[in-house]
């Protein structure tokens, strides 16, 4: 039977111990923490040592870490693996400002040099894989992937994964899984390829595994409230056959335990609520829902435990 691999994005304040084991319930083959600052990691930070809090149930799990010099990310490098993960991910994807802007992330696809330096020193100091999370290029006019890509496998990494974007995309407009393709049909390219960049359906997964023969597909934003996903996706790879979630109030019932995962994870009940709230906002449970926009602001503003259930089953009553 073929295999369609699928992992859960590393994303900060989203892919937590409370959502990776939601998304392993539902199928996601492998997760990974939150993005670690290898810096803060070095100095001991707590809140940042927190973020290497893994559990066996949710293996195979990668701690990906972020950072600008090659010192310090070897460093870090050597402290993750003390904590135990199967893998350990570069992070030279992220596009936001006050990582990229920072020269780490994807503001080293500016700086190719440098990355590979980075790399080539994380390697060197763990004995666990090292894989490598990036994007297109920097921007249009740098598309740099290709030759990178081949630069990484000589330096000794064990997978790759490439956002069908460049830095200055953000993540605006349509993920280009072109040249994704090309890179895995090197015949000089030996390590495994993955995809990531706006896979929201099934179908889409099933389109992005046959036309380009990536070896595995990793998911972000469309996880968000929606940890079924990987049910959904898996089922109709190994069936060809769409799988709904069976009912509104089975949706909001794994909302709920989200929640109360959440607030267990950070240890206050407000600062769990707002720590979920994304999810509230983005799940398939709401969508399309008649005259809803009053109890989407409602819910969104809900501070307690009970507020935010009584409102959802009060959806589930009128809507469900």
């Amino acid at each position: 039977m073929t295999t369609y691999p699928l992992y859960l994005a590393p994303m900060e304040d989203v892919t937590d111990p409370a959502f990776r084991l939601l998304c392993k319930r539902f199928g996601a083959n492998r997760v990974y923490t939150e993005f670690v600052n290898a810096d803060a990691l070095v100095r001991d930070v707590k809140s940042t040592l927190r973020k290497l809090t893994i559990s066996d149930q949710e293996r195979p799990v990668a701690i990906q870490i972020y950072g600008r010099e090659a010192e310090s990310m070897a460093q870090a490098a050597k402290i993750v693996e003390q904590a135990g993960p199967d893998i350990i991910d570069l992070n030279f994807g992220c596009p936001v400002k006050k990582v990229a802007g920072k020269g780490a992330g994807a503001g080293l696809l500016k700086d190719i040099p440098k990355l590979l330096e980075i790399t080539e020193a994380v390697v060197k100091a763990v004995k666990l894989p090292v894989t490598v999370k990036t994007r297109l290029g920097w921007d249009e006019n740098n598309k740099t992937i290709h030759p990178l890509a081949l630069q990484l496998q000589d330096l000794g990494i064990s997978e790759l994964t490439i956002h069908g974007r460049t830095r200055s995309q953000m993540y605006s407009g349509e993920a280009d899984w072109t040249l994704i393709g090309e890179i895995k049909n090197d015949p000089e390219i030996h390590i495994p390829i993955n995809g990531n960049g706006d896979i929201t359906s099934a179908q889409r997964a099933k389109e992005c595994f046959d036309k380009y023969g990536v070896d595995a597909i990793m998911i972000g934003r469309a996880s968000f409230g929606r940890p079924w996903i990987f049910k959904e996706i898996a089922s109709y790879l190994q069936t060809g056959i769409p799988w709904t979630p069976p009912s509104m109030k089975w949706q909001v019932d794994i909302l709920k335990e989200h929640v109360d995962a959440a607030i267990q994870w950070v240890g206050d009940e407000r600062k769990g609520i707002v720590h979920s709230r994304r999810h509230f906002a983005a799940s398939t449970a709401f969508k399309g829902l008649f005259d809803f926009k009053q109890t989407r602001i409602r819910l969104l503003q809900a501070n307690t435990r009970q507020e935010v259930f009584d409102i959802m089953d009060y959806i589930v009553d009128h809507w469900g």
